[in-house]
């Protein structure tokens, strides 16, 4: 038996083999509009007039697609990685631009890793208010909250709340202006 599935167990084992799968048929999915649907079927919470480009999710064994909510009127850009070990929550009206990595969980590896003790394991949910927009390229760290109305500037590095109506940018995101 590998390392990971001792770690992990045979029941979470089980449910990653049923996910990946799951990605695999999403893959073939070409049409936004049918992937909304599948992503429904598979139990997330999606609203009207949203649009999924082809992107990656990771660690859906975990909480699986409930933990998945995007709001009316959103959309999902290419490549962007959604990281399902925590709830996401999308508000009405938020654009992802390509290549947004949104992270809810820290693990520095096996539960014998020199750095665990140092950096435990940890999960925390991401909410993006309404109308908000993500740069290209940016990534958004575990726990944050994007305020509504706020624009966060290509190939930035959130890790802490935005205020609402807030221009951000940079590495690690700061306040550059009010909106």
């Amino acid at each position: 038996m590998s390392k990971a599935l001792k770690e992990v167990g045979w029941v979470k084992g089980v449910k990653f083999i049923y996910f990946e799968l799951a990605m695999a048929l999403f893959k073939l999915l070409i049409i936004p509009q049918a992937r909304v649907v599948y992503l429904r079927l598979l139990g997330a919470k999606i609203g009207k007039d949203v649009t999924v480009l082809d992107i990656k999710f990771i660690n859906c064994y975990r909480k699986g697609f409930g933990a998945l909510e995007i709001a009316d009127n959103c959309f999902i850009g290419s490549d962007c990685l959604l990281d399902l070990a925590d709830a996401i929550r999308l508000e009405k009206n938020v654009t992802l631009a390509s290549r947004i990595n949104i992270v809810t969980h820290l693990n520095v590896g096996y539960k014998d890793h020199p750095l665990q003790s140092k950096f435990p394991p940890m999960t925390k949910g991401v909410v993006i208010r309404e109308n908000v927009y993500v740069g290209i390229g940016s990534t958004i760290l575990p726990g944050v909250t994007i305020g509504q109305g706020s624009f966060v500037a290509a190939s930035s590095l959130v890790n802490k709340d935005v205020h609402r109506d807030t221009l951000v940018g940079g590495i690690p995101a700061k306040e550059l202006r009010k909106l």
